[in-house]
């Protein structure tokens, strides 16, 4: 029998990845209609309260050739590991789901966009591979998921409409301090009461109790877990994910570009629910240096070629929250009330000196080889670095946001 709701989402494209790698549900608008915001302009607005980030774009220039360089670099370095990580997520999927799945109710991933595109569609490779030992039942999407607005709720109810008996998986490359989790636990809040018709395809690792959510501990607020959000990470230094390739703070490949490495689509933009998904540009003028491909085609063989048998990780129950005290000690040590003007991993406090306006770095360690852009883009735009040693680990660096008005 023909699932109607399914239908609906195959007129979706799928970036410059191939149509069954995923399926992006994102309402794509001609990057000519969006108003190209300068950095500084973009910050000043987003700090004085006046937009949100979600609702303007700096649009994105092709990357430098030492970009480029830097790029291939962290390729030829992390290859295995990426390889090695996906592999590792894949087998542990397949031991958790294996029972429960088939070809009428598969494995869902959802990645959200834009980080966990790329890791996403690896594991989709990896999961629809016959020849491994970890094959299993599965389809790919990517949602849209924005700081302070939550989860595209539009998106969502398309996917729990189209695969109603099928478990959810969330996925992302990385977790920084752990807001993107707070903000899906957020989302999923309305579902987390057992009685509801969706509880079983979102909190399948637990079947009791509510999620709350306290905000009297932090900017962010803490969740309170009694059910698991079934978040998935290439690595997890904030200790928020339910399962994840490590907790280091390493140079994943795809962390160090923006579009070109994430299938050509921009950062999303919000939309209010009932005028539907939330958008997205394709910058059809980067397709000339386009790695999104490449990307997953180069690592998906690295796998393929693995010698080493994958090994089942560990899943968690509850967000360990690790890092937190060390986020507060920060705040506190600069004067920083907002802490979305932190940035820590090397992966975001990279984007963050390419998209948003740098006062300051915070590095582990001076000459480490995983920060080489990092320092190349201090040194271009004449940013302080400050060398902190191990009292920033696990993070290897972390930006911090120029204050352009008063926090709040």
């Amino acid at each position: 029998m023909t699932n109607l709701y399914i239908q609906k989402l195959e007129k979706y494209g799928s970036g410059s990845y191939l149509a069954s790698d995923v399926t992006v549900l994102l309402d794509i608008v001609d990057k000519d209609a969006v108003a190209d915001v300068p950095v500084s302009q973009k910050e000043a607005l987003i700090q004085s309260g006046q937009r949100h980030y979600s609702d303007m774009l700096t649009l994105e220039a092709a990357p430098t050739a030492m970009h480029e360089q830097l790029y291939s670099q962290a390729l030829t370095q992390g290859t295995t590991r990426t390889a090695t990580d996906i592999a590792n997520l894949a087998y542990t999927l397949h031991n958790t789901f294996e029972p429960t799945v088939n070809a009428e109710r598969p494995l869902v991933l959802v990645s959200l966009v834009r980080a966990g595109l790329p890791i996403g569609v690896l594991l989709q490779r990896a999961l629809t591979d016959q020849n491994s030992s970890y094959a299993l039942p599965s389809v790919h999407y990517g949602i849209s998921i924005i700081r302070d607005r939550g989860l595209d709720p539009v998106a969502l109810q398309m996917l729990l409409d189209a695969y109603p008996n099928s478990p959810m998986v969330f996925v992302d490359g990385w977790t920084g301090k752990g807001a993107i989790y707070q903000e899906l636990a957020r989302s999923l809040e309305a579902f987390s009461d057992p009685s509801h018709a969706h509880f079983a395809n979102i909190f399948h690792q637990s079947t009791f109790g509510q999620d709350t959510f306290d905000q009297s501990t932090s900017d962010q607020g803490t969740v309170n877990n009694t059910t698991v959000i079934p978040l998935l990470t290439l690595a997890d230094p904030a200790g928020v994910a339910w399962l994840s390739a490590s907790e280091e703070d390493w140079l994943i490949p795809s962390g160090l570009l923006n579009s070109t490495v994430s299938g050509l689509i921009s950062r999303s933009l919000y939309t209010e629910p009932q005028s539907g998904l939330h958008r997205s540009v394709f910058y059809d003028n980067l397709v000339a240096v386009d790695h999104s491909l490449a990307f997953i085609n180069y690592i998906d063989a690295a796998r393929r070629s693995l010698s080493t048998p994958p090994q089942c990780l560990p899943t968690y129950q509850q967000p360990r929250y690790q890092t937190a005290e060390l986020i507060n000690k920060l705040a506190a040590d600069y004067a920083i009330t907002n802490r979305n003007r932190i940035k820590p991993t090397i992966a975001e406090a990279t984007r963050a000196i390419l998209r948003r306006d740098p006062e300051r770095i915070l590095l582990a360690t001076a000459e480490h080889p995983d920060t080489v852009l990092l320092r190349h883009l201090c040194a271009q735009r004449n940013i302080n670095i400050s060398v902190l040693g191990d009292k920033i680990l696990p993070y290897q660096a972390i930006t911090l946001i120029k204050q352009r008005s008063k926090d709040s």
